[in-house]
């Protein structure tokens, strides 16, 4: 790819891009003449910095001794629920390859039974 350069963006112009994307929530990529993606990238590197800043959402970073106890317990419930339906999937996929096998013999059977009253 000789010859095409990377465009580069000054950190003003990005920094009124996802200001105005985060204000209007609007597409506004392809009216500034930059890609979705690198706009969609700029917004998630604005996100990242803010929660290690610790200045989005719960205002120190911090969780109460109370939020702290729900967040474990639904990451154990999530747990649990994630555990369950791996192994629903599993028996769902076992009885439906037995389902599969049981329809193809049919199908054989069906074929060779036509077979079998052709020839009479």
């Amino acid at each position: 790819m000789a010859g095409i350069q990377r465009r580069r963006f000054d950190p003003e112009f990005r920094a009124g891009a996802v200001r105005i994307v985060k204000e209007t929530g609007k597409p506004i990529a392809r009216d500034l003449g930059i890609n979705a993606y690198t706009l969609h990238n700029w917004v998630q590197m604005d996100r990242h910095t803010e929660e290690q800043n610790g200045s989005s959402g719960n205002g120190g970073g911090k969780l109460k001794e109370s939020e702290q106890e729900e967040l474990t317990r639904l990451r154990r419930e999530k747990a649990e629920l994630s555990r369950r339906h791996a192994e629903e999937k599993a028996a769902w996929t076992k009885d439906r390859a037995e389902l599969e096998d049981e329809r193809d013999v049919l199908k054989r059977s069906v074929v060779l039974w036509v077979r079998e009253a052709m020839g009479r």
